[in-house]
């Protein structure tokens, strides 16, 4: 499954980068990742600037996912039945994450779904780590690999 992840904020040298890295670096294919500087000015116009640079980003007809912590957070399982239904559409598909302020509504409204990783706030770079593992710990249960162990409580 072919997809991009969109997402306010560089990376910079450190341990978040190398994790992404190091679970993006399994996923087959590896995500393509698109990074937009986080916008100054208040937070409403930060959140409605970045929310414009996300949808101009996105390829055209895109499957819009957005991680939102709002959303709801499925099982590993019930998400690579969603990666499954997803690559089926045969549409380009993006992951978006948004900055300090969150997702403008914006791009909550052009999503097809919202995902939540849980109700913990998370450090934004660190997201996209855990989104990593989570798309390759669902392509390994769809493929019937051992490292889901679905057998553990």
């Amino acid at each position: 499954m072919k997809a991009r992840l969109v997402t306010i904020g560089r990376f910079k040298s450190g341990a978040e980068g190398a994790l992404f890295a190091q679970y993006n670096a399994r996923l087959r294919p590896p995500l393509e990742l698109t990074e937009i500087p986080e916008a100054s000015g208040s937070p409403a116009e930060a959140r409605r600037r970045e929310g414009a640079a996300i949808l101009a980003a996105l390829p055209a007809n895109a499957l819009l996912v957005a991680l939102d912590l709002g959303a709801s957070a499925p099982s590993s399982e019930a998400l690579a039945q969603l990666t499954e239904r997803w690559e089926a559409a045969a549409r380009p598909l993006c992951f978006a994450i948004g900055g300090a302020e969150g997702l403008d509504p914006a791009v909550t409204q052009r999503a097809e779904h919202r995902l939540s990783l849980g109700p913990l706030t998370w450090p934004h770079l660190l997201v996209r780590a855990l989104l990593a593992e989570q798309l390759f710990r669902a392509q390994c249960i769809r493929a019937n690999h051992p490292y889901h162990r679905a057998w553990r409580p």
